[in-house]
């Protein structure tokens, strides 16, 4: 008895230290870096990945606590603010990356159970201003890339 016992231990002991229960993901360099958001963001509509190649959309979902969500919110805010002033002006690129940035914050807070809830609403919030005062191409350029984040960002 006393050796299955041991056996048993050492069986969980290993698969403990094989990282069996392990913790949250971590966020990948440069998902609190306006920088590296908006060179990934230059790729929209087609998938926008940062350099080490983690979608936008992981920045969100992988950001469970106050610092992970006030870094990926700084970061994002910044871009969207950006991309916000650019789009009133006319450029429709700018438009569609916002539009994608939405879209991915969109898909990646549906992973963490509202825990990034008021980083989408702040970011909606910006894009949802927006249409109503830029010409219709520019709208359309936001909802195309509003889409495009929604289904791979």
């Amino acid at each position: 008895m006393a050796r299955w016992l041991a056996a048993v231990g050492c069986v969980a002991a290993a698969w403990g230290a094989a990282g069996c229960g392990a913790g949250p993901t971590p966020l990948a360099d440069g998902c609190s870096d306006p920088g590296p958001v908006e060179r990934a963001l230059a790729q929209a509509p087609r998938a926008a990945r940062l350099a080490d190649g983690t979608p936008l959309s992981r920045c969100v979902a992988d950001g469970q606590d106050d610092a992970d969500m006030q870094s990926v919110g700084l970061a994002y805010t910044a871009v969207a603010d950006r991309l916000r002033d650019r789009a009133q002006a006319g450029d429709g690129a700018a438009a569609l990356r916002l539009g994608y940035l939405i879209g991915a914050t969109r898909r990646g807070a549906k992973r963490t159970d509202g825990v990034m809830a008021e980083l989408q609403r702040r970011i909606e919030l910006v894009g949802g201003r927006l249409l109503d005062r830029v010409p219709a191409t520019t709208a359309h350029a936001l909802r195309r890339g509003l889409r495009a984040g929604e289904a791979g960002g």
